[in-house]
């Protein structure tokens, strides 16, 4: 994992505190925060953050200043999304964010 990717891993543990329905699961080269076994959030190589929001707030958190599509491997993945580095430099920001995510992936069915 790089330095970026890092920090904002520990800046996502110390948001989510110890919740016990929060797991860690490597992949993309680094760490997704799981919530009851779907994927929530978790920071990339370029320290962006990759956020799922569900398609249906996909529009509107795109609408949002520091955000883009997310395209892993060059084929937009529905439902989530990257939040560049300006848009999460304060942990209040940060906090947000996971909440939006939490509000969609909470919903789901746990795996």
């Amino acid at each position: 994992m790089t330095t970026d990717m890092e920090e904002i891993a520990e800046r996502i543990r110390n948001l989510l505190n110890d919740d016990p329905n929060i797991s860690e699961k490597k992949m993309f080269g680094g760490v997704c925060f799981m919530l009851n076994g779907n994927m929530l959030c978790g920071p990339t190589k370029s320290g962006d953050l990759m956020i799922r929001v569900g398609k249906k707030l996909e529009a509107n958190a795109r609408a949002r200043p520091h955000t883009r599509e997310m395209d892993f491997t060059g084929k937009p993945m529905k439902g989530f999304i990257f939040v560049e580095p300006a848009g999460i430099e304060t942990d209040e920001d940060l906090y947000k964010w996971i909440a939006l995510a939490t509000k969609f992936v909470g919903a789901l069915p746990a795996k």
